[in-house]
């Protein structure tokens, strides 16, 4: 099918003078896998095609959980292996999190809005130019068919990352009338280190419209995949990685609920969750995030109803 294809097409191993260190050392890994069938932290697919990132990527690094724990990942429409990734839990949220932290604190949120632009910008066009190799991934993983996926998904991806970008260096506060001899004014400030949890049903496009406000305000990211579907999220770090953003500003951790999920919401140096799944796990996460006060945001599922007549042919 096309989108297994795409996957194995093979890609030159050129190197130009407009190359980053960082990118010229994938391509060399790359090259060296194709020879040699291994990379460090990447795997190949079940399809033999291009290799996959498989570990967590956390303070600008793909690093293995520190368990050394993995869990398989399966092609859903055919139940075959695609890969196995790295697994991560409370230790690996702690260290996402201290990275997260010093990385807002030292760095980030005293980075001028433009700055957070012009590198958002960056983001949205090596997601354009990784288009096809984005989707694919998102199909394989997913299941949804490669055309919905090239032309729905990521155009939608690229677009939101561009529209946060624009807002990066507009969001400004105001003056307020007050009686007396007083000055009164508000501010918009980040909220500080952000955990987002995010579903299987569109991979890339949740992980977009949950980090898109936060790079664009100044907060930092721990992101937990679903566990069906991390793997468009691990490229898109790669891509994060490549467009220059500082260490600990994003923070990938491909895990489970009730470990990665869990500890994200229970943390007490996150200051917000947004969270768009089930009612259930939602209820869950409030009750978590109450004992340390932070904000959060659900977007919860069930609420959708299918109306089926009475003429519909259903064995059809």
């Amino acid at each position: 099918n096309s989108f297994c294809t795409l996957l194995g097409k093979p890609q030159a191993a050129m190197y130009s003078d407009s190359d980053s260190d960082y990118e010229v050392d994938r391509k060399r890994n790359r090259a060296e896998q194709r020879s040699s069938g291994r990379r460090s932290g990447r795997h190949s697919s079940s399809h033999g095609g291009s290799a996959i990132q498989t570990r967590l990527y956390i303070d600008g690094r793909f690093v293995d959980s520190v368990s050394g724990k993995t869990f398989d990942v399966l092609n859903p429409a055919t139940g075959e292996l695609i890969t196995r990734i790295a697994e991560g839990d409370k230790a690996d949220v702690d260290l996402a999190v201290k990275a997260a932290r010093r990385c807002f604190e030292t760095t980030w949120k005293f980075t001028d809005g433009s700055a957070r632009r012009d590198l958002m910008l960056k983001l949205a066009d090596l997601m354009e130019r990784n288009q096809e190799e984005l989707a694919t991934l998102e199909s394989l993983d997913n299941g949804k068919p490669y055309a919905e996926s090239f032309n729905v998904d990521l155009v939608l991806a690229i677009k939101c990352v561009r529209y946060y970008a624009g807002w990066a260096d507009k969001v400004s506060g105001k003056t307020n009338p007050v009686d007396g001899a007083f000055f009164s004014f508000t501010k918009h400030e980040p909220v500080g280190v952000v955990g987002q949890i995010i579903p299987w049903n569109f991979p890339l496009l949740m992980a977009i419209w949950k980090i898109g406000p936060a790079f664009a305000m100044g907060c930092t990211v721990i992101l937990k995949t679903a566990e069906q579907t991390p793997l468009s999220a691990l490229r898109l770090a790669e891509l994060v990685h490549e467009a220059g953003f500082p260490a600990g500003v994003f923070n990938v951790i491909s895990g489970f609920g009730p470990t990665a999920g869990a500890a994200i919401s229970e943390h007490p140096d996150i200051d917000k969750v947004a969270f768009t799944g089930s009612t259930e796990v939602g209820k869950i996460i409030m009750k978590s995030a109450a004992g340390t006060l932070k904000k959060i945001s659900l977007e919860l599922g069930g609420k959708s109803p299918l109306v089926i007549n009475d003429d519909a042919d259903i064995d059809a």
